[in-house]
């Protein structure tokens, strides 16, 4: 009697556990499950326990939400930007460029850790860090123009700078790079930084194809000539 009533006992723990778990999963699509996940149960579900936290007005709680979900789910690097903003908001701003500075590196197509890292490197002054996160922000077809253009003027800001050269770098060191920065470059950079990084490239090694080499110096020509006339001596040089 006893054996058959350990044995029921077993068998009706698993199956509360495996509820709670397909309850957890299915908290992943229909966040209203959240709530009705028992805390020693929630995985998926601690995300949007931690994001409605995060939205209210007690920072403490929102801390201790998205610390109990970096423990649970340490990797996806969205988790590692909700703690960084309940960090902020809690006034620990330290250990939040810190934490947005791991979820950058761990997320580098994470364009929102991305920004944060490169408003982070443009308060310390430290273009060259920010240009390299712009340039995984350039490279996202998620990341906005507009966020691009308004992130770009203090990035390249300066003729020869830091911002200028570091960019170089990345559009010299890799083929794949450009057909992204001859079709994108002319719309969000400023003239001028986009033609000195194309010449600074091109004397690096970067080769530049013809037919969007030209589209680039018509798109650049509704905004600078001069800058178009100098991209036209470098396809003189290429083409």
């Amino acid at each position: 009697m006893i054996v058959r009533v350990l044995w029921f006992a077993a068998i009706l723990s698993i199956g509360a556990v495996t509820f709670f778990v397909q309850l957890d999963r299915q908290a992943r699509v229909a966040p209203t499950f959240a709530a009705s996940v028992p805390e020693p149960y929630r995985a998926f579900a601690q995300t949007h326990m931690a994001a409605s936290a995060l939205q209210g007005d007690d920072p403490e709680l929102a801390l201790e939400q998205a610390e109990k979900l970096v423990k649970r789910r340490p990797i996806p690097a969205t988790h590692l930007r909700i703690l960084a903003a309940a960090q902020f908001n809690a006034r620990e701003t330290q250990a939040a460029g810190k934490t947005v500075q791991i979820a950058a590196k761990r997320g580098w197509r994470d364009t929102l850790s991305q920004e944060a890292v490169l408003r982070l490197a443009l308060q310390a002054d430290d273009k060259a860090e920010a240009a390299r996160r712009y340039a995984a922000l350039f490279l996202n077809n998620q990341t906005s123009e507009e966020l691009l253009v308004e992130l770009g003027q203090p990035v390249f800001a300066q003729a020869e700078g830091v911002g200028r050269r570091a960019f170089t770098d990345v559009v010299a060191g890799g083929e794949r790079w450009i057909g992204f920065f001859l079709a994108r470059g002319p719309r969000v950079l400023a003239p001028d930084a986009f033609v000195e990084i194309a010449e600074a490239s091109h004397k690096r090694g970067a080769s530049y194809p013809c037919a969007p080499l030209k589209r680039a110096i018509k798109e650049v020509g509704r905004r600078d000539q001069a800058a178009a006339d100098r991209l036209s001596a470098l396809a003189g040089k290429t083409c």
